[in-house]
């Protein structure tokens, strides 16, 4: 995997150095071609073409009069008449008979005889039950709380850390070997 970043970091760096190197070298060879003084080419003389002469474009003369056309004459075509036939007489066909349909009697029913509902007797509604009296409690007053103080808390002093040169002196690792040195011993 780290292979093809390396590999594409390089073909980058190499990329980079041959546009720069071909940048530098067509820049010098255009001040080059710039600086080299150019001989002048003598220009060639082209031969002379002979000059034509104007063609003159003859002038037909505009008749006086045109002749004119008579127009043709269309022979007037007859109409066609159409041939009128008369109009088929429908034979009139005979009303069929119907027999007639007797007419039904109208039903009478007998009028239904309305039950008489009881009438419900009225309930006594007892008398409103008065409310009794509940005694009125006085309020409580709660007695006032005073707010607790919060003591001052004294700052805590920072010890001042030793320079690094007496760090370096103390450092662990020393005191560690020295202590393993005195074990040995």
């Amino acid at each position: 995997m780290a292979q093809r970043y390396y590999l594409s970091s390089l073909l980058l760096l190499a990329f980079l150095n041959l546009f720069f190197i071909y940048c530098n070298i067509t820049g010098a060879t255009a001040r080059h071609l710039l600086e080299t003084p150019l001989s002048e080419i003598p220009k060639p003389e082209l031969p002379k073409v002979p000059a034509l002469p104007k063609p003159e474009i003859p002038t037909v003369p505009k008749p006086a009069e045109l002749p004119t056309i008579s127009k043709p004459e269309i022979p007037a075509v007859p109409k066609a008449e159409l041939p009128t036939f008369p109009k088929p007489q429908l034979p009139t066909l005979p009303k069929p008979n119907m027999p007639e349909i007797p007419t039904m009697p109208k039903l009478e029913f007998p009028p239904l005889k309305m039950s008489k509902i009881p009438a419900v007797p009225k309930t006594e509604v007892p008398p409103a039950m008065k409310k009794p009296d509940v005694p009125t409690l006085p309020k409580l007053e709660l007695p006032s709380v005073p707010k607790p103080e919060i003591p001052e808390l004294p700052k805590p002093k920072v010890p001042k850390l030793p320079n690094s040169r007496t760090i370096k002196a103390k450092s662990p690792r020393t005191s560690k070997a020295k202590s393993s040195n005195n074990a040995k011993a």
